[in-house]
């Protein structure tokens, strides 16, 4: 397989330093708001990245479920690979990127956990089926096989055939960004790039060279 020649020319948007919003997060609401209009394939989908106790990097997708003036929230199981990763060191980045409008943006900041009750009010909004398998799956675990999975999440649905209360071990994650960077495709690989840094609290804008 030649991948040499597989290549895009990227021509529908342009990214000027001063359209971009003074507040990176209301930028961020802009673009995502835009993704979603635009139907791009799971808009709230981000990559994130944590670094475990031996300095080895990992990398998975996750969802994102909510944006705020702190930062961006996202839900797992704390005792999972992410999880106990995050608890060694908080620092982590995310990476969105939504190929239908040529766009990607990348944060970095600090992984801290949220309330129980947010975390609460959250699962209680879940489906049904997602809550069981909330308790059903010990993330990262390895496992006999897909049929003990089911069963486990038989007798946990047998258990709590109505309401299902959110498991210890399972809750949601604030992501608090110093660095926030929107990436615009252009041609000849001469992308815009405007990186957001936050500096004694107060965020700078500037342009860097693709």
């Amino acid at each position: 397989m030649d991948l040499h020649n597989i290549r895009e020319e990227y021509r529908k948007k342009v990214l000027s330093q001063q359209e971009c919003n003074v507040n990176p997060i209301i930028q961020f609401e802009h673009w995502l708001d835009d993704a979603i209009k635009a139907q791009v394939n799971e808009p709230t989908g981000m990559n994130l990245a944590t670094i475990n106790e031996n300095g080895r990097p990992s990398s998975r997708m996750v969802l994102l479920k909510e944006v705020n003036a702190q930062g961006f929230v996202f839900f797992t199981n704390y005792h999972s690979r992410k999880g106990l990763a995050i608890e060694q060191h908080p620092f982590v980045a995310l990476t969105f990127f939504w190929p239908e409008l040529e766009r990607s943006v990348r944060i970095e900041g600090k992984a801290e956990k949220i309330s129980a009750e947010q975390s609460d009010a959250y699962f209680a909004s879940r489906p049904y089926t997602s809550r069981i398998g909330a308790w059903a799956s010990e993330q990262s675990a390895v496992i006999s096989g897909y049929k003990s999975l089911i069963a486990k999440a038989a007798l946990i649905a047998a258990q709590h055939p109505l309401n299902v209360p959110r498991p210890p071990h399972w809750g949601g994650y604030l992501v608090t960004p110093d660095r926030i960077e929107f990436w615009q495709g252009r041609p000849s690989r001469l992308h815009d790039r405007i990186c957001y840094l936050l500096e004694n609290g107060e965020w700078k804008k500037v342009r860097l060279s693709p």
